[in-house]
């Protein structure tokens, strides 16, 4: 079973394997989902990498505090986390709300960062994106996360991968299931209000910024904005995808992912 650590901020259920003389690379999971969605990635990590992935607050097995949650608190948590554990940078890789997370710590505390992965995200919450916020949040806590479940996966995957994979897919559901309401309402109003995009010109850490090719939540527009807005960035668009191309096209996004860590090795040496 994976330890939780109390940390300045809260208690943080997380793990910690890999090679024990490689850098730390950290991942940061999506909305409603937990730290087991980069089981894709940790084969392909681990042999090279001491790979951190942990729970944001309300999620998986970490602290669940009352809601709403701000942004930079979700922010100071990963902070506190590599405080606690007594580790000063990471490759940082983060996944939708993990990616408005690495944008936070990238703008906030740079110095803990050695590169900088943005899969899947975005810098700027539309206005026209708040009616479907708010719908998501009022049927989370009248209905439960089990109202939202068909939903979210239509929005997280290919119909083909659906019918496809339904192995993978059952497992994402059910971590999907598990999220606590106040967790998934606390960190969605933490996220609503997004506002990153004027700023990430100050960002110079090397950065790749990767998308499924079909993502109707973030879409490519969204990763085209960051990746023209952080100087040197990289961007990269995974075709045959939608939200969580780490899952739907995880050779691809291996691949492409371990390139970007060499080369920032690479440019270090």
């Amino acid at each position: 079973m994976s330890p939780s650590i109390r940390t300045r901020t809260i208690t943080t259920h997380y793990e910690l394997c890999g090679d024990l003389a490689g850098p730390v690379v950290m991942l940061s999971h999506s909305l409603a989902s937990g730290s087991s969605m980069w089981d894709w990635q940790l084969a392909a990590l681990q042999s090279r990498f001491r790979v951190l992935r942990y729970d944001t607050r309300g999620h998986g097995g970490s602290e669940v505090p009352p809601a709403p949650y701000r942004l930079d608190e979700l922010v100071e948590d990963a902070v506190a986390l590599l405080d606690a554990l007594g580790i000063p940078r990471v490759h940082f890789v983060g996944l939708s709300m993990g990616g408005m997370i690495g944008q936070g710590l990238a703008l906030d505390h740079p110095q803990r960062l050695l590169s900088l992965c943005l899969c899947s995200t975005a810098a700027l919450m539309p206005e026209a994106a708040q009616p479907a916020i708010q719908e998501r949040i009022d049927t989370a806590l009248t209905e439960g996360m089990q109202a939202l479940a068909e939903s979210t996966l239509a929005r997280w995957f290919t119909p083909g991968f659906l019918k496809s994979r339904p192995p993978a897919v059952e497992r994402i559901r059910r971590q999907l299931l598990a999220t606590p309401p106040a967790g998934y309402v606390g960190c969605i109003e933490a996220i609503r209000r997004l506002d990153y995009l004027d700023r990430l010109a100050h960002i110079r850490l090397p950065t790749l910024v990767m998308v499924g090719a079909d993502d109707p939540g973030t879409p490519v527009s969204a990763s085209l904005a960051i990746h023209e807005s952080i100087p040197g960035s990289r961007l990269e668009v995974i075709g045959s995808a939608m939200h969580l191309a780490n899952i739907e096209q995880t050779e691809i996004f291996n691949r492409t992912l371990l390139g970007f860590l060499d080369s920032v090795a690479s440019a270090a040496a």
